[in-house]
């Protein structure tokens, strides 16, 4: 009702001062038309133009009530505004943008598609040659052999991160949350990145219970893990550096920590290092950041209801905080 008073409330405006023109034209004229009738014409053309607003409110209802409504859905939808002239043009020309819109979005779906499928086999084509290499290389001893696996691995690692961010678009069709032993999952992430550990000289050191769970999907909280891992390994410095896992309970939450002994993370730069593509001064300086890794772990995160934070003091270390909702701890479930 309010759009449609303030549709019309013009027309009402020049109608008022239509009704006082006509007594002032007829006093100007100098015509003695008795007031009585001068009255009765105003209270005639104000029926008309009330019984007019009444037709019209009715006719073009629906229109006004699905423009003001409150409760706006998420998807896009067009129903009917009514069998009046300006409703049903309204809804034509609607329906015609939705064709487009879906059209275009079909395409740009299917192009999607195609993009990822592409990805994940050229990812695991590339796998093939790299296998074979490393294969190779194990059956030579020479010092040169051992810079090429030290490549294999950052390549390796390199596309397992594009696998993982072409995937992301489609996190919803590929993820399952169920119970994962915590101390389990860090372990298996820790002897997947076992020689990277051993080159930079680096002793993780647990202290998590074998008997908390947490809800996650398996196989994205891996990746997540390596991402943190990669960068608190790298980072470390000086050979004989510790990492430390830490578990602690938090209500119906499971804080895990992962502190590396490291360089540190500049306080102008703790607030960006979640932003895809940033690297930072010690980034730059070390040479070994692609700017990826932690923006993925805030994303993985998110979508799968953890949080994740960033302690560092520069020069001394950076401890990353995973807050994950607990599946059991000594026993107890939690729902």
């Amino acid at each position: 009702m309010k759009l449609f008073l303030r549709e019309h409330l013009p027309l009402t405006l020049f109608f008022a001062v239509q009704m006082l023109l006509v007594p002032l034209l007829y006093w100007l004229t100098g015509e003695g038309r008795p007031f009585t009738v001068v009255l009765y014409g105003v209270l005639l053309s104000s029926v008309v133009l009330l019984v007019y607003l009444v037709y019209r409110y009715l006719s073009h209802r629906t229109m006004y009530q699905e423009l003001t409504s409150q409760e706006l859905s998420g998807e896009f939808s067009n129903p009917p505004l009514g069998d009046a002239p300006l409703p049903e043009a309204i809804h034509e020309r609607i329906s015609h943008y939705e064709r487009l819109y879906r059209e275009q979005l079909h395409r740009h779906q299917s192009g999607t598609d195609q993009h990822l499928a592409f990805v994940n086999r050229w990812v695991h084509q590339m796998k093939t040659p790299l296998s074979v290499i490393q294969l190779t290389l194990d059956e030579v001893e020479e010092a040169p052999a051992e810079h090429i696996r030290e490549e294999l691995e950052r390549i390796r690692k390199g596309l397992e991160m594009v696998l993982y961010t072409a995937r992301l678009d489609r996190f919803e069709q590929d993820f399952a949350v169920e119970a994962v032993g915590l101390r389990t999952a860090v372990s298996e992430s820790v002897v997947e990145n076992r020689k990277l550990f051993i080159r930079k000289g680096i002793t993780p050191v647990f202290h998590i219970d074998d008997r908390i769970s947490v809800y996650t999907d398996a196989k994205w909280f891996r990746f997540m893990l390596g991402q943190i891992l990669t960068n608190a390994v790298n980072y470390s410095g000086s050979p004989g550096k510790k990492i430390q896992f830490t578990a602690e309970e938090a209500g119906k939450h499971i804080k895990l920590r992962i502190r590396d002994e490291g360089i540190g993370i500049a306080p102008e730069d703790i607030n960006r290092v979640f932003h895809p593509y940033f690297t930072g001064e010690r980034g730059r300086q070390y040479h070994e950041s692609t700017g990826m890794g932690l923006y993925l772990v805030r994303e993985i995160a998110h979508k799968l209801d953890h949080s994740v934070e960033l302690e560092s003091t520069l020069g001394e270390g950076t401890t990353v905080i995973l807050t994950l909702r607990t599946a059991a701890i000594q026993g107890t479930s939690f729902s």
